[in-house]
């Protein structure tokens, strides 16, 4: 076990070009002067690059480097790169292995070929990649080799974000200097940054290699849009933390040793309530650093179930009936000094800060919630969000019993005088000891949960980066810290004004807090008695991108422009619109060239047995015959429909206008799409299995 100990530490981190691997190498100045722009954002002199990139060259050589990239995330979702070899021309001839500081802090892909909402038109090809020296580069293995991976930000030729890497920096900016300067009306005069924290759970489902390319469907979209519920799905709750199977545990033990060699904290892995669900948490890093190692996790987990005769799914809700799968975001803050800020201690009624500090955070999330609440939109996750775990599509914040009591003490009364505090719980058994429980429980339906020293936004989809809710966290939290500060700075009587400007947040916000159910009808009644958004489906949520608040807001803490936001609502559209269109076009392929000929020819089967049985003297056939005419009528309905749907989809695509074609996608192609997988999911039970045509959802469920 010692063994295995030291070999976990020894390699952690194997692929890294670490800060302790820096230090060795580089010259003394050159390695300060690097880590004193991390934390300041100086421009870094080209003398210096030089040395960087030659010493990091050089290391990347070691590891059996031909190549080098710079790895960004445009806004396609995923990870982007182009690879470029250490070879260079030779003076006099010939070639020589070299790596230049201009090569490592700048390259330039094409700008246009990427989603851009029109900030760059075809023939503006031109874009920069510029080297994020805070988060770690890295060195990739596999089939190509291994390549030298530098995180970088993406920006237009004419310096708009094309990424969400700048604009994430820009919020962790903004939240910093906010942060701090709260941090000076408390006292603190030694804490210098703030840092914004974050620790993303995974969800993914896993199933057979094999099954998944038997489905046209999750192949071509990563979701199924047809299947009939198993006689067993999640009801049993026996998945969840369930004991792992050994080819999961043989797989998650292969992902494990890939991500400690690259440095990410993989720690937490479990079975998740559906069946082949399953979930990934590493520990809490720096907010950029933790969103570029999300961006290793997925490439891992994808490449890594390949390897085991797997497919790894990372749509929101790749099967209907079961839980989807989503991305945890959980936030909070801490200084340069180690200090969570967002922890409140033992006594939370005596902690002014934190108490400062949350009605800062109740205040923002209700005054943005429609722009939090769009963080997270996506077509998929409309799929997901609302039941089986995830949170409504209604904002609201869940404090549990003790801040809720502290709080309403506050509102009540304007003074808070106690903190509840954890009962022992008394197990019952001699042989168990009794421990002290948490002064609350946890909500699992609240969408914006507090967690002890964290909170927990439960929205964001499985298959998305949490770069963008962690940006508009960050921002609505800074807006709510400055306009709280300009408050008391100015004031003569600073610790009135703290207390003043606390309470009026909880007053005049306090309808954003939400302890029960968020599943329930009640509560969405409630919700909109109490003035609450619920922006139901992505079409409903883009708009909220260019309110005048929003646009106001993040161009104070020059977070995104007017036309960075303009751009991404237009982008947000298309997505939205071609990945309907997508699964409109693959429901009518596999409907109309798989399914349906399948059913047919089921149909003559059965006709062809009627017909014998009647030639040898059987008059009874009305089994096969009430089969015959319900598979029979299913099959017209469910041609009736397709033919309806491949109309409607043809319309869909005459809308010129972004915003009005997700409109008619959401308002008639979507329901089109449901009554054509109605009567199919009915056929699916009706025809005998070996005519139809794709693994059932039993199938791909229970047979990894």
């Amino acid at each position: 076990m010692r063994q295995m100990n030291d070999n976990l530490i020894n390699t952690f981190g194997e692929y890294v070009f670490t800060d302790e691997e820096m230090k060795k190498r580089l010259p003394y100045a050159v390695y300060n002067k690097l880590m004193e722009i991390r934390s300041t954002g100086a421009e870094l002199d080209s003398a210096s690059a030089d040395v960087i990139a030659h010493e990091m060259k050089e290391w990347a050589i070691e590891q059996g480097c031909t190549h080098y990239t710079h790895w960004f995330h445009p806004l396609t979702g995923v990870s982007a790169e182009k690879h470029d070899s250490f070879l260079s021309p030779a003076k006099g001839g010939g070639y020589i292995i070299n790596f230049a500081g201009k090569e490592l802090c700048k390259g330039e892909p094409d700008a246009s070929s990427f989603p851009s909402g029109g900030l760059r038109a075809t023939f503006e090809a031109r874009g920069y990649t510029a080297w994020d020296c805070t988060s770690p580069v890295f060195v990739r293995k596999d089939a190509a080799g291994a390549t030298l991976c530098i995180p970088t930000a993406f920006y237009s030729y004419n310096g708009e974000a094309l990424d969400q890497k700048i604009p994430l920096l820009r919020s962790m900016d903004a939240i910093d200097r906010q942060a701090v300067r709260m941090l000076r009306i408390f006292g603190n005069t030694t804490a210098k940054k703030v840092n914004v924290s974050i620790g993303i759970e995974q969800e993914y489902f896993l199933v057979d290699s094999k099954k998944f390319k038997q489905r046209k469907d999750l192949v071509y979209t990563g979701h199924t849009l047809f299947g009939h519920m198993p006689p067993k799905g999640q009801e049993m709750d026996d998945h969840y933390f369930g004991m792992i199977r050994q080819k999961i545990a043989s797989f998650m033990k292969d992902v494990n040793v890939e991500l400690w060699k690259m440095g990410v904290p993989a720690k937490t892995q479990h079975n998740e309530v559906a069946p082949a669900q399953h979930e990934l948490a590493p520990i809490f890093e720096q907010a950029n650093i933790a969103i570029d190692h999300n961006q290793i996790i997925l490439h891992t987990l994808r490449r890594t179930a390949s390897a085991h005769g797997m497919k790894c799914i990372l749509h929101e809700k790749p099967f209907a009936g079961v839980n989807g799968s989503g991305k945890h975001n959980n936030w909070s803050l801490v200084t340069d000094e180690g200090k969570n800020i967002v922890d409140p201690g033992k006594t939370p009624h005596e902690n002014k800060q934190f108490l400062f500090l949350l009605s800062c955070i109740v205040k923002a999330v209700d005054k943005h919630a429609g722009l939090l609440r769009e963080s997270a939109a996506d077509a998929g996750n409309d799929l997901r969000l609302g039941a089986d775990e995830a949170p409504p599509a209604v904002v609201s914040i869940f404090l549990g019993e003790q801040l809720e009591d502290v709080v309403k003490q506050l509102i009540e009364t304007g003074e808070a005088t106690h903190s509840i505090t954890g009962e022992v719980l008394h197990t019952g058994v001699r042989s168990l000891p009794d421990f002290n429980k948490d002064a609350t429980d946890r909500n699992r339906t609240s969408p914006f949960a507090f967690t002890g020293n964290k909170f927990e936004f439960r929205m964001v989809g499985a298959k998305n980066s949490v770069a963008e809710s962690t940006i508009v966290i960050n921002t609505i939290v800074a807006e709510a810290i400055s306009e709280a500060c300009d408050i008391i700075e100015k004031a003569e009587d600073k610790d009135k004004a703290i207390h003043n400007v606390t309470v009026r947040n909880f007053i005049e916000h306090q309808r954003v807090l939400f302890a029960g159910n968020g599943y329930s009808e009640e509560w969405i009644k409630e919700a909109e008695r109490r003035g609450l958004p619920n922006l139901a489906t992505t079409v409903d949520a883009i708009p909220e991108l260019t309110k005048e608040q929003t646009i106001k807001m993040f161009e104070k803490f020059g977070v995104f422009s007017e036309n960075e936001l303009r751009a991404r609502e237009e982008m947000k559209y298309e997505n939205y619109n071609k990945t309907l269109n997508i699964d409109a076009r693959v429901m009518v392929d596999i409907a109309g060239k798989h399914i349906i000929p399948s059913v047919i020819k089921y149909t003559k089967v059965l006709a062809d047995d009627i017909n014998s049985l009647r030639a040898a003297g059987f008059e009874d056939t009305s089994v096969q015959e009430e089969m015959l005419e319900r598979i029979n009528r299913h099959l017209k309905s469910a041609y009736t429909a397709l033919k309806a749907l491949v109309v409607i989809d043809e319309k869909a695509n005459t809308i010129e206008n972004a915003k009005e074609q997700a409109e008619f996608y959401r308002d008639h192609v979507i329901p089109q799409m449901s009554a054509l997988r109605k009567p199919i999911d009915r056929l699916e039970i009706l025809v005998d299995k070996d005519y139809w045509s794709m693994p059932s959802y039993g199938d791909l469920l229970f047979d990894v």
